[in-house]
């Protein structure tokens, strides 16, 4: 179906956009941008094909708006969740005094002893309410949300980033922020 389509799009532009743009000889600039037409031209020759037409709805219609266009459409990157480095471009802003973070049971051990770190993802994310942390955690296996002290990470020096579809971004939690609910 026609839905099938847009989320197979979608999965492979995750793919190529945040992880392995290497993969079907695409280049993305520090902030991650990458040519629209190049991006079409080399999935093809993967043997991937799909229409400038389609490309754009899928990121008009993706519902976590996970991609940006450039104003002019000529380019185009995924928002956040790269595991290459790339500078996004947002400024910092100031968060809420308090966020959340979604997680599965399993890795609270380890979050207990180094607090939230990036790993292989560019920033920590952290959601300003409970249900989208709750939902985040559930993808992980038995969720759990814990409470970060965003107000006094920053008081503390602690820089923040609001992404374009209002997920906030950190590069590390220290354990003295976190509240285990």
């Amino acid at each position: 179906s026609m839905d099938d389509r847009a989320v197979r799009i979608s999965k492979f532009l995750s793919l190529v956009l945040r992880h392995r743009p290497e993969e079907i000889g695409l280049s993305l600039d520090q902030s991650g941008w990458a040519s629209v037409g190049q991006l079409i031209e080399a999935s093809r020759r993967r043997g991937f094909e799909f229409t400038l037409e389609e490309l754009q709805n899928v990121v008009a219609g993706n519902d976590k708006k996970r991609f940006s266009l450039s104003e002019d459409g000529l380019r185009i990157r995924a928002n956040q969740g790269h595991s290459v480095e790339v500078e996004l471009g947002y400024a910092p802003s100031v968060p809420p005094e308090i966020l959340y973070h979604g997680t599965a049971e399993r890795f609270l051990a380890s979050i207990k002893q180094q607090g939230l770190i990036k790993g292989k993802r560019h920033h920590v994310h952290l959601s300003a309410d409970v249900d989208t942390a709750t939902k985040v955690g559930r993808r992980h296996g038995n969720p759990v949300v814990l409470r970060i002290e965003a107000g006094r990470m920053r008081r503390d020096g602690f820089i923040f980033y609001l992404s374009a579809n209002g997920v906030w971004l950190t590069d590390r939690v220290p354990v003295q922020y976190l509240v285990f609910l």
